[in-house]
């Protein structure tokens, strides 16, 4: 049997389960209930993210677009399961709902999952479509923030937070001329940041947006540092012994060495202002 038919049948198995689970366990139509929410459609892949979901993941919070990396990475999936782009179903779920234990009412869910040995014991999860990086950013104004080197950031004043890849990273990469400044969390280097203590703090890339995005008034992301050490590995997330989880696995391992996943990355998320800075 082919991969696209074995996973069109795992697809109808899947709509099956979620019907028979939802039978066993709804007790109603309480507040509490996952009665409202659409089962799998066989025949179709359907797949989760977050609601919002937000830019590089997914641009102007429209997966169905394909434009964003996670959005096109779930597209560029589907496609090696046998799945056209019209086949592909979106629904949104919280990030704590899509890690529960319980019925799911997606295939996949894609949302900057990483992978953790007390997650898989609730979930299935796929091999990972992305390891994320560490990240400079910088207030705007500042020399920090017209950086376009390594060697740029030497001089600047930066923060990091305590215990974390970031330290680390930012010791060995950017060998700053001025000690870093270390914080007790993330919350704290941006505060020090927003008052000008510092001119940019170091964190993983995901971070790196919110604090762009949501915290920082006029911020800059200076770019991604080049390292070994890396942090989180990012994985789509199936239900709990999902028939699907070798294929969607198998997908993903195709695509990351033919070089997919590396030209998706370079297009969302360098292209949405964090070039790997040399």
């Amino acid at each position: 049997m082919s991969r696209s038919s074995r996973l069109a049948a795992a697809v109808a198995i899947g709509a099956a389960a979620v019907f028979a689970l939802s039978a066993c366990t709804s007790g109603g139509s309480g507040a509490g209930d996952d009665a409202g929410a659409a089962p799998v459609s066989e025949g179709k892949l359907t797949i989760a993210t977050g609601e919002p979901a937000y830019a590089p993941w997914v641009i102007d919070d429209a997966p169905e677009s394909g434009d964003g990396f996670e959005a096109a990475v779930a597209y560029a999936v589907a496609e090696e399961l046998g799945f056209a782009k019209d086949d592909v179903e979106w629904v949104r779920t919280s990030f704590d709902a899509a890690i529960a234990p319980g019925p799911k009412d997606f295939d996949l869910n894609i949302q900057q999952f990483s992978v953790s040995e007390e997650r898989e014991r609730a979930v299935d999860f796929s091999t990972p479509y992305y390891e994320t990086t560490q990240a400079v950013v910088a207030a705007g104004g500042t020399d920090a923030a017209k950086a376009t080197s390594v060697a740029d950031l030497k001089d600047a004043r930066l923060g990091v937070a305590s215990g974390t890849t970031s330290l680390t990273v930012a010791e060995d990469v950017i060998a700053p001329n001025e000690d870093l400044q270390v914080f007790n969390s993330v919350d704290d280097a941006v505060a020090a940041l927003q008052n000008g203590t510092i001119d940019a703090l170091v964190t993983d890339l995901p971070g790196a947006f919110y604090v762009r995005d949501a915290q920082l008034d006029d911020g800059v992301i200076v770019g991604q540092l080049d390292s070994a050490e890396g942090d989180d590995e990012f994985a789509f997330v199936l239900p709990k012994d999902s028939s699907m989880t070798e294929d969607v696995s198998a997908a993903v391992d195709t695509l990351r060495e033919n070089g997919t996943l590396d030209d998706l990355a370079a297009e969302w998320i360098a292209d949405q202002g964090a070039p790997v800075l040399k």
